[in-house]
């Protein structure tokens, strides 16, 4: 064999062959390898914009938690104020019930002592006339007693 016609027949084969593999072979492996690039490159900006969704979500958070602390505060507040309102309520009641009893106090003490000067009007009015009666040494009329007891009372 003439080493002239292998290396032609070896340069024809694979001319034949590089030909074959940039028709058949080399489309879908560059398909492959673009569509993998294409997802790295998705995979690489999802990546950043979960990063920015990270950062979002952290600025919100530190947000929500300052605004929960304010309300919290508002809310502490609120009670304290209503429960300083109560309490004033609570001593103006109070207050109102202390009088109230005071007063329904001295009309008690008021009607005792009339009953007791009017207690202490017949009992001297009797001991008036149970010493009338023993400097006079006579016995008085019932009737006659009654309307000098009943003038006592109106003069004391």
């Amino acid at each position: 064999m003439n080493i002239n016609l292998t290396l032609i027949g070896q340069a024809i084969s694979l001319f034949i062959f590089v030909w074959f593999c940039m028709k058949y072979i080399w489309p879908p492996i560059i398909n492959a390898l673009q569509e993998r690039e294409k997802r790295i490159a998705d995979g690489l900006a999802a990546a950043d914009a979960g990063q920015d969704k990270l950062v979002e979500a952290d600025r919100r958070l530190v947000e929500l938690v300052d605004e929960g602390k304010q309300k919290a505060n508002e809310i502490i507040v609120q009670a304290q104020k209503r429960g300083d309102e109560i309490l004033e309520e609570a001593k103006h009641a109070a207050r109102v019930e202390g009088d109230r009893l005071i007063e329904a106090a001295q009309a008690e003490i008021e009607r005792e002592r009339t009953q007791a000067r009017d207690e202490l009007r017949q009992e001297v009015a009797v001991l008036a006339l149970a010493g009338a009666e023993r400097i006079l040494m006579r016995e008085v009329d019932r009737n006659a007693h009654d309307e000098i007891l009943a003038g006592i009372s109106a003069e004391l």
